[in-house]
């Protein structure tokens, strides 16, 4: 039997004191009873010799510190794993959300992981084909790669979200493909899209989804990544499956972490954020990847919202550190009606040549990427340059490019939400609009390329 008490003290927010333990460990789980028999549970988030602070998932409105008691439990969190999680709903802390029977346990695992030991880690080199012209051919995720796509109030992160879940998958390889999805703070409604979305088109099947709404307890997002992590690990390494985790939002993961951060009175760091917020954001991103020996992987793509459209703000900035890039979405294309609003100017996939080439998507996709790169950024400038003078004072060559920049956008990044491209239908798109060049434009691309592909 585990040891009762009742010496509460204090309440603060969403924390718990309890004075007068013994034997209490750091992250173990708790038992609050309150008088009328119900119970709510927490997990300790400090403890000393003889004080222990205690995180209550359901929050601590109502409760009586004088008559209410805790109860140590002597065990962290942890998440029952099996192959029988695809195609289930969980909440934010992996009970069952969808009114079925609980699915089979395989095997119980602690949902706080270690990220991959770097010595094990087997480098990222298989393209990932998303169906989407702007990251596959722009900006293509290699399998492994935490890949993380900046968005903004109101843009359609979620239906990008959702169309990558449903499209995703290695090409060239039999091995089975699942979708783990871990959605914070995500509104009823929210939650509902993707749900439909997931049974509709039949990637539910593969998908495990694990969903915190807003109205649900703050707490509950910081532990919601992490269940999802460890049944991602469970499927990657162990049933050696191909998995893609989608986390959204990461933004207000970071709200818990400052929230908690600020009960506890901690000296807060950029913008009121705790200071271990950088270290915090590696222990999730960092347990993405492949390890040798193991045919399995975990390839990332976390989703946030920048808040007032800043990337220099704390999230995406400390985000940008720990992964290999970011997908940027643009509000002036989302204006012009074009979706995905994927702007590729700032976007980046530092992985992208690893994945791309002979015998992985074709030949010709390096040089191409870099071409279609060169003459849209040059494009951008030309349009600048006409609103200032007019497009009377540009140049032949210039109002090419200007005629580029806009077929750019209307017939390579404007794609139907279920229309899925395969990778040669995206890069013959990107040839189809380099033809309006002389060849001598053309100067990234290798002769022999140009020889077979632009004549």
């Amino acid at each position: 039997m585990f040891r009762e008490y009742q010496t509460l003290t204090q309440v603060q927010g969403p924390l718990l004191m309890v004075r007068e333990i013994e034997g209490v460990k750091f992250a173990e789980l708790a038992e609050i009873i309150l008088p009328d028999g119900s119970k709510r549970f927490g997990k300790v988030l400090d403890v000393s010799d003889k004080l222990a602070v205690v995180q209550v998932f359901e929050g601590t409105r109502g409760l009586d510190v004088d008559k209410s008691k805790v109860r140590f439990l002597g065990k962290t969190e942890t998440v029952g794993v099996s192959k029988d999680m695809l195609g289930r709903i969980f909440n934010g802390r992996g009970i069952v959300r969808d009114e079925l029977p609980a699915p089979a346990v395989h095997k119980v695992m602690d949902i706080n992981g270690l990220p991959i030991n770097p010595v094990a880690r087997d480098y990222p080199q298989e393209f990932i084909q998303t169906g989407i012209s702007s990251i596959d051919g722009m900006n293509p995720l290699v399998r492994g790669q935490k890949l993380p796509i900046f968005s903004g109030s109101g843009l359609p992160h979620n239906r990008i979200a959702a169309q990558i879940a449903r499209q995703a998958r290695v090409l060239g390889k039999k091995e089975e493909f699942a979708v783990v999805f871990g959605a914070m703070g995500v509104t009823f409604e929210e939650a509902n899209f993707f749900i439909d979305d997931f049974r509709k088109t039949g990637a539910l099947e593969r998908a495990v989804l694990f969903v915190n709404l807003a109205n649900e307890p703050v707490i509950e997002r910081i532990s919601t990544p992490r269940f999802a992590l460890t049944t991602a690990e469970y499927l990657a390494f162990e049933l050696q499956m191909h998995v893609l985790v989608i986390l959204i939002d990461m933004t207000f993961y970071c709200e818990a972490l400052r929230e908690i951060s600020s009960a506890r009175k901690e000296v807060p760091g950029r913008r009121g954020y705790p200071g271990y917020m950088y270290t915090d954001l590696a222990t999730i991103y960092e347990r993405a990847g492949r390890i040798k020996g193991k045919k399995g992987s975990i390839t990332k793509f976390p989703i946030l919202t920048m808040p007032d459209d800043d990337k220099t703000h704390p999230i995406p900035d400390l985000t940008g550190y720990i992964t290999e890039g970011q997908i940027i979405l643009s509000r002036s294309l989302h204006k012009k009606g074009i979706y995905p609003p994927i702007d590729v100017l700032p976007s980046l996939s530092r992985l992208k040549d690893k994945g791309i080439g002979q015998d992985k998507t074709r030949e010709d996709h390096a040089d191409l990427l870099n071409q279609l790169f060169a003459c849209y950024a040059r494009g951008q400038e030309v349009r600048e340059l006409a609103l200032i003078l007019g497009e009377d004072a540009l140049t032949d060559i210039d109002k090419i490019y200007l005629k580029f920049a806009d077929r750019y956008e209307e017939e390579y990044v404007k794609q139907g939400e279920f229309e899925e491209r395969s990778i040669t239908e995206t890069l013959d798109i990107g040839w189809k609009l380099l033809k309006d060049f002389p060849e001598e434009e053309l100067r990234r691309i290798r002769p022999q390329i140009l020889e077979k592909y632009y004549k």
